[in-house]
């Protein structure tokens, strides 16, 4: 397969994540919802500047775009946008703040597990 389909088959899967239509993301990056279709599925390769808009809006790089590149594979298998912002957001907080925070997500998941542990039981 040829990185213009792969970059069409990413630009495919992450905008369904979010539930949007070839016309929501269209109308993000600024361009006609067809030009959308024609990069997720005739394999056509969009300037880079459309390159760029369309990763911002779908929360992910250029890289992960057009290359498919191991540092993004989480914003694939992540499928709920809301969560890979945070994450996003998560990664930008100064390294105290960022480490505080990484603690209570830690805590609460452990608290949630072990909940489930006792309800199962």
């Amino acid at each position: 397969m040829s990185q213009k389909n792969n970059l069409g088959i990413r630009i495919l899967e992450l905008r369904k994540a979010k539930g949007w239509s070839q016309t929501e993301l269209a109308d993000k990056v600024d361009i006609s919802y067809a030009q959308i279709g024609r990069y997720e599925t005739k394999g056509a390769q969009p300037p880079a500047e459309v390159v760029k808009k369309i990763a911002e809006a779908l929360d992910t790089s250029v890289d992960y775009l057009l290359f498919g590149s191991t540092g993004d594979k989480a914003n694939a298998a992540l499928h709920d946008a809301e969560v890979i912002r945070y994450f996003k957001e998560i990664e930008t907080l100064p390294g105290d703040d960022k480490a505080a925070l990484l603690r209570v997500i830690a805590a609460f998941i452990r608290d949630v597990k072990t909940k489930q542990t006792y309800i199962n039981k």
